[in-house]
């Protein structure tokens, strides 16, 4: 039977962390956040992070802007965010069809973005220099710190090529000295790759896709996936189906969810704190 691995708890231990810190240092760091359209999955995600904010004493703001808004009208609304006194800046993705999120999230200004996402802080990936690792990225990083799980010398499998979680898990673990297998919708006989996995990560988007036959024993499963179906979330892990192969496991939900959301406070923390010594 896989031992739980309770992102919960963990991010938790996170936000009462960086909570104290801000105490401590009598600075409020402050965070936009800027939505657009009405995605029932996005305000969801906006309301636990404006709550998180309040818990950890960052100021939050929210800018929810029309479905119909342009391209143009929100480049002109981050390049206010940018040259405001917003420590960092978050754009809720998915975005609506008509505007390219590539373009969006590139606009912002690599030191307020909190999300890791620019081309610059991705880039800084590559020599494991980014200031902001990408949120969900660095919250499973965190998980496996947290439980004494060891990245060195491992064989890890990513299934899922993303640039907000895939393509950063591979680098990040790359930098940790793991042996990286990148998986993705094109990859040939993906269980073979699966079943080699000491930690396997996946995020498809695809409910309850990977069984206990795609794992190896005693791996680590990662579940990034969430996938929502008449109400209730699902991982792209049948957890009651792995959960007696693998030697530790995350749910859906209370597994990665939670942590993405701790990192990002943790990051706005770093974003005000790295500003403030530049003047």
């Amino acid at each position: 039977m896989a031992t739980l691995i309770d992102g919960r708890m963990v991010a938790n231990e996170i936000l009462d962390q960086v909570g104290a810190e801000v105490k401590q240092t009598g600075v409020r760091p402050r965070l936009a956040i800027v939505m657009v359209g009405d995605d029932p999955g996005s305000q969801i995600y906006v309301r636990l992070k404006e709550k998180a904010c309040a818990r950890v004493g960052i100021e939050s703001k929210n800018y929810f802007l029309p479905a119909n808004t342009s391209q143009e009208e929100l480049l002109m609304l981050i390049k206010k965010l940018n040259e405001g006194p917003d420590n960092g800046i978050l754009v809720q993705i998915p975005l609506p069809d008509h505007i390219d999120p590539g373009v969006i999230l590139e606009a912002v200004d690599p030191e307020k973005d909190v999300d890791g996402l620019t081309e610059q802080n991705l880039g800084r990936l590559f020599f494991g220099t980014n200031p902001y690792p990408p949120c969900t990225p660095g919250g499973v990083l965190k998980l496996l710190e947290r439980y004494g799980i060891p990245i060195e010398g491992k064989n890890v499998v990513m299934v899922g090529r993303s640039k907000i979680v895939g393509k950063p898990i591979a680098m990040m673990m790359t930098n940790k000295n793991a042996t990286v297998t990148l998986c993705h919708s094109k990859t040939r006989n993906l269980a073979e790759h699966t079943r080699r996995a000491d930690i396997l990560i996946v995020a498809v988007g695809s409910p309850k896709m990977f069984k206990k036959d795609m794992v190896g024993k005693g791996a680590v499963v990662i579940d990034v996936g969430i996938n929502r179906i008449d109400g209730k979330l699902f991982g792209d892990v049948d957890f009651e189906d792995v959960k007696e192969k693998a030697s530790f496991i995350t749910p859906v939900p209370g597994g990665v969810g939670p942590m993405t959301i701790a990192m990002l406070m943790k990051n706005t923390l770093r974003a005000c704190k790295r500003q403030a010594k530049k003047g």
